[in-house]
């Protein structure tokens, strides 16, 4: 536990907290070997017991550790003493961007630029390095009252060390980028983006994006097209608001593609405020066929330009050679002919080559358009097929899985997430456990299209209950008739054009079969002919950000979230359950109702007892005056009373722990009784003595 005064590393004093972030405090400390004035960042306490978090510590600290530059905040030492995990940097006496911003409500485009400057030079020396920063917002930039611009709090980045960086982090989702709001790629691209959402809210006071939760503003960073800075401030130059625009492109291909070519536009904007000088290429068009613009037209013509005048200089310089082969005494008439017949001089072998390149070159071409037309018209053909079809025959296929041995539910579960449509028929079996799946219609590694029917035998009792015949019935009709005969109803749906919309297209187990009373029943249910459906997707062990933004991107719509309990742990503050079957098709905009997982239920017990007198007590006798306490074995008092009478009865519910203790405590008075040297018998005076007498007990579960 850190407190002001102490010392930490035998170097560091604690002066003053002077902020604090989700994982971590900062204070202000004095270096006593240096005598200078530091911060020092330190892991909260309710975190220190996690590997996880001292792992990401302890990254931010390797991470920022090996950059140097004027605006970085600098890193000087890590270390950890008495479980106490702390980073020690340099001290940035000033104000936070945030605050700035609010201070003077919005920053002048100058201003706005400058700083964008200095912020960008110091996440370029973190990315020469390998390092991304994945949280740039103004919270993370400080202002000294140098007016010098500084980058802290790495605490999320991550040493590049691959081609393939992912990362889950959401950071502040005002100023996440699209890719980080999905849970994808990430890399300095997403830097850019926030900062360019960083400049937007220094030049107009306001963030682009907002919203109630930060779920909707993360679906706005993905769906929504930047509003222009100009909207809010028109007084914003068109390069400016050109560079906004260009560093928040949803897609990381059309934004800057590193900081120094932010930094040159940032610059360049400072002289020629006004000028249209930001391009924003395209991916998709930039190899297209395009008109040649007047522009470019003198352009082919300078570069031309250029290559005759180097001819020109090759051809002199060739003619000076040839002029100090020839006699002295030429005159000039010769050497004027000597150039003129240089001019119309020609090598007859580079000429054949020349033609001979030409003729290949033509058979070359033609030869690929006959093979283009002729493939198109199908004249010639290689195999059965392209590779695109082949591909797209293969993403229609699944391999079966093992699924003999399983529980019938977990069995389904698995067959429905591969697109697959499992239908259920029992067999009496003594042997296996009810409910487990004996035989598959399909074998194990056959490759199967999508949506093929599964038929799976699953064990059962003797006891069994005729299953009701709903095929043809609505589905509302369908799920009272299953459930009143005591099953559980499972919905999935397909297209059907010959059964109307929400009608039963067939049952599994089939009609008028046996099944366990209590087993489930799968009723499919049409959804008429196919159109513009969605099919849903599987959200459970989803937190509930990423289930919402998964549902918003499949068209659907997210509806009431509420908590309940679930014996699978590892499904604590994820999504347990959604009111839609994985695979089914449903219309755009229909709405799914999401469970939050809060762990298994919770345990209870009750104590209800007559508590016996402490007869452990040799010195206990009927009558006496005792103090009785009761408390669990997690400190919550259940009783406390005094009592000459005994037994006394309790009756408590809702106990949390298992065990407890009783304690009785009660006074002794001891006399004693001795004889004199003639002979008489006196009593001493009374002495007490407290006793106290612990007894454990076991409560009862609920």
């Amino acid at each position: 536990m850190i407190k002001i005064g102490m010392m930490i590393g035998e170097r560091y004093e604690i002066l003053e907290k002077i902020g604090t972030g989700g994982m971590s405090d900062v204070y202000k400390a004095k270096d006593h070997k240096l005598n200078r004035f530091v911060a020092v960042k330190v892991l909260k306490q309710e975190f220190g017991e996690n590997a996880n978090f001292v792992s990401k510590f302890r990254i931010e600290a390797q991470a920022a550790a090996g950059l140097m530059h004027p605006n970085i905040v600098n890193v000087y030492d890590v270390g950890e003493e008495g479980g106490i995990h702390y980073i020690v940097m340099e001290l940035v006496e000033g104000i936070t961007l945030k605050k700035y911003i609010e201070k003077k409500a919005r920053l002048s485009v100058k201003e706005a630029v400058s700083i964008a400057i200095q912020v960008s030079m110091g996440i370029e020396a973190a990315h020469n390095n390998h390092i991304i920063h994945r949280d740039i917002k103004p919270q993370n930039i400080i202002i000294s009252k140098e007016g010098k611009v500084k980058v802290t709090d790495f605490g999320i980045a991550k040493a590049a060390t691959s081609n393939t960086i992912t990362s889950n982090v959401m950071g502040s989702v005002h100023y996440t980028s699209p890719e980080q709001a999905r849970g994808g790629y990430s890399d300095e691209k997403s830097d850019i983006y926030s900062l360019g959402i960083t400049m937007f809210e220094m030049l107009t006071g306001r963030v682009p994006f907002n919203g109630e939760t930060t779920v909707a503003i993360a679906i706005k960073h993905i769906q929504e097209e930047l509003p222009s800075p100009r909207e809010y401030v028109s007084e914003i130059p068109i390069s400016v608001e050109q560079i906004v625009c260009k560093c928040c492109q949803k897609s990381p291909d059309r934004r800057y593609q590193s900081m120094a070519e932010l930094v040159t536009d940032l610059k360049q904007s400072l002289i020629n405020p006004d000028e249209d000088f930001v391009k924003v290429i395209d991916p998709d068009e930039e190899a297209s066929t395009r008109m040649i613009t007047d522009r470019d037209m003198v352009q082919i013509k300078r570069q031309s330009e250029r290559r005759d005048s180097m001819d020109e200089a090759m051809r002199l310089k060739k003619d000076s050679r040839r002029a100090y082969e020839e006699e002295d005494d030429e005159d000039e008439d010769d050497e004027d002919w000597d150039e003129d017949e240089d001019d119309e001089d020609y090598d007859p072998k580079m000429e054949r080559i020349t033609t001979i390149l030409a003729v290949v070159a033509a058979l070359l071409i033609g030869g690929i358009v006959i093979f283009l037309v002729g493939r198109t018209f199908g004249v010639f053909s290689f195999g059965a097929g392209s590779d695109e079809d082949v591909a797209e025959e293969q993403t229609d296929k699944v391999e079966m899985i093992t699924v003999v041995g399983m529980n019938v539910d977990e069995a389904k579960r698995a067959l429905l997430e591969m697109g697959l449509t499992p239908e259920i028929q029992y067999e009496v079996n003594n042997v296996y456990d009810e409910g487990t799946v004996l035989r598959a219609s399909v074998g194990v590694g056959y490759m199967i299209d999508k949506n093929t029917v599964v038929v799976l035998t699953v064990a059962q009792g003797e006891d069994g209950v005729t299953v009701p015949t709903v095929t043809g019935k609505s589905r509302e009709e369908a799920t009272s008739i299953l459930e009143k005969e005591g099953f559980v109803v499972n919905v999935t749906e397909s297209y059907d054009a010959s059964v109307e919309n929400g009608y039963v297209i067939s049952q599994s187990p089939e009609a008028e079969t046996m099944a366990p009373k209590g087993s489930s029943i799968t009723i499919r249910v049409s959804q008429g002919a196919e159109d513009n459906k969605v099919r849903v997707p599987n959200v459970v062990g989803m937190t509930e950000e990423e289930a919402t933004i998964n549902l918003v991107e499949s068209g659907l719509v997210v509806g009431s979230v509420t908590t309940t309990t679930n014996e699978d742990a590892s499904l604590v503050d994820k999504v347990c359950y959604q009111s839609y079957s994985v695979g089914s098709y449903v219309d755009k905009g229909t709405i799914i109702d999401l469970k939050i997982s809060t762990g298994p239920a919770e345990v209870t017990y009750r104590y209800s007892e007559s508590i016996s007198a402490p007869t452990e007590d040799a010195d206990y006798h009927n009558g006496m005056s005792v103090q009785v306490t009761v408390r669990t074995a997690d400190g919550t008092q259940l009783l406390s009373t005094r009592t000459s009478t005994f037994p006394v009865e309790v009756n408590y519910t809702g106990i949390k722990s298992a065990t407890g203790v009783i304690t009785f405590q009660f006074t002794v008075e001891r006399e004693e009784t001795i004889t004199t040297e003639d002979g008489q018998t006196v009593t001493t005076e009374a002495t007490t003595e407290e006793k106290t007498v612990t007894r454990e007990i076991n409560f009862t579960q609920e």
